[in-house]
């Protein structure tokens, strides 16, 4: 007897694991505790439960529906794109998910895979399940609680299905030749624009959370940020779904890629910011900033492709951040945490740039039994073509994703609140979840000895208030 199927390798179904789990870990604890540490601090609680939730939701959507939405057979909806637009809802609770993993539209394009399909399920689920986690940034401090808890599955199963068919599931952009390798367009593109788009609808803090909006724990947030950085190398490294070459490739790309945007927003800092400082939060923009734009790109680019991306995206976003940012626009739309920056305009910038510099001498798959390697070139290598479908994958996944995130908004909001009341946001934590994450600290005393009849009963005296809660809040 053997523990493996004849078509299984051990060590791709390992790393396949392993990725995935680097993944789920980006999302909890380090989305959860990331963006807990740079709210304000009467809405940590809120921002950790809302992550958890929106995990555990879109399991159950992945698992009931929403993986083959992405990844199954298509449903064919009409010619053209609607054809290949989104795959049929099918269950994965059934007893065959040990069967040899396949994607029906990539079989005989890509490598049979070498594990099963509850791996590559499960690998893709995480991938689902940060999406809509990312965009959280944008609307945390006043979205209603029991409308993020219906969003989610709704946003999950008709825009981040349709995104991951088109793209990654053989769908119609995928096709025509689009280049998306772990999810700059799929994820990142679709957080920032869904996430801007959220925050215009729902509409904005309170004006004092606005201008007061001081994180409560930058070391948590540390902790976070480096959680996603290292989270990433499953992020980019599982995703040619073989712990081969190009997986060592996007790897060392992503980290390449993210040093130098991290240390191009600090030079940025310095140099024209505004008390030319070192800001410990910028850099974390940086950072991010330089692992989203890799992530369409991470397999495609040779090392320098990798250092200009995150160089090229960092200084954009930037610009993005400091002066866009500023416009009477953005100044109107309350996107909290940036995310409509640091993932939007750098899943963009990084999706047009591998319309750049993907390399044909970067091996994604090689070829055997005479079959050609399989590579990608740019518009540098020979390829200009790839910066227009770049383009045209970008455009549809901002129209599509920005119009179904404003209709299931406007849905729900036929029948609740999509911003919590001025009482709940003024409380934060203990309105909408009766906790706190930093709880005042109370002296125990013994109780008070009983006077005699017709005295006073003595009182223990008051401990002193705590110097943090003499704070204002947040």
């Amino acid at each position: 007897m053997s523990p493996y199927p004849p078509w299984l390798s051990a060590g791709d179904n390992a790393w396949q694991l392993i990725a995935a789990t680097l993944v789920g870990l980006m999302s909890i604890p380090g989305i959860a505790v990331l963006y807990a540490g740079i709210v304000q601090r009467k809405w940590a609680v809120n921002t950790m439960l809302m992550a958890f939730t929106g995990f555990s939701l879109v399991l159950l959507v992945w698992v009931l529906w929403g993986f083959n939405m992405g990844f199954g057979y298509p449903l064919h909806l009409g010619p053209g794109v609607l054809g290949s637009f989104i795959g049929q809802p099918r269950t994965l609770l059934g007893d065959n998910t040990q069967q040899q993993a396949v994607i029906p539209l990539l079989s005989g394009l890509i490598p049979e895979f070498r594990f099963s399909q509850t791996t590559l399920a499960y690998f893709q689920f995480v991938f689902a399940a940060i999406t809509p986690l990312l965009f959280l940034g944008s609307v945390v401090g006043r979205i209603n609680f029991r409308v993020w808890l219906l969003f989610v599955p709704l946003w999950s199963t008709l825009a981040y299905s349709v995104n991951a068919f088109l793209l990654w599931g053989g769908g119609w952009w995928a096709q025509q030749g689009a280049l998306d390798y772990s999810g700059g367009y799929v994820i990142h593109l679709a957080a920032g624009t869904s996430g801007f788009v959220a925050a215009a609808v729902i509409g904005p803090r309170l004006a004092r959370d606005r201008q007061r909006a001081v994180p409560n724990n930058l070391p948590l947030a540390a902790v976070g940020a480096g959680v996603l950085w290292l989270g990433w190398n499953g992020f980019n490294g599982g995703d040619p779904y073989f712990a081969g070459a190009d997986a060592s490739t996007a790897v060392i790309n992503t980290n390449l890629a993210t040093a130098t945007a991290l240390l191009a927003w600090l030079i940025m800092d310095l140099s024209f910011g505004v008390d030319h400082k070192p800001n410990f939060l910028g850099s974390i923009n940086g950072m991010i900033t330089g692992l989203v734009a890799i992530t369409p790109a991470a397999g495609y680019v040779n090392g320098l492709g990798a250092l200009l991306i995150g160089l090229i995206a960092s200084v954009l976003v930037w610009l993005s951040w400091n002066k866009l940012g500023k416009t009477k626009l953005f100044r109107r739309v309350d996107d909290a945490l940036g995310v409509f920056h640091t993932h939007g305009v750098a899943g963009l910038c990084g999706g047009l740039l591998v319309g750049l510099f993907a390399n044909p001498n970067i091996i994604v798959y090689p070829g055997s039994a005479g079959a050609p390697a399989v590579s990608y070139s740019g518009l540098f290598y020979g390829h200009p073509k790839q910066l227009l479908i770049q383009a045209g994958a970008a455009l549809t996944v901002i129209v599509w994703d920005a119009l179904i995130t404003f209709l299931i908004l406007r849905f729900l909001g036929l029948f609740m609140k999509l911003r919590a009341p001025n009482e709940v946001l003024e409380t934060g934590d203990l309105a909408v979840h009766d906790e706190e994450a930093y709880p005042a600290s109370t002296v125990i005393t013994r109780p008070a000895r009983l006077a005699p009849p017709g005295q006073a009963t003595p009182t223990a005296p008051s401990p002193p208030e705590p110097a943090a809660d003499r704070k204002a809040p947040g």
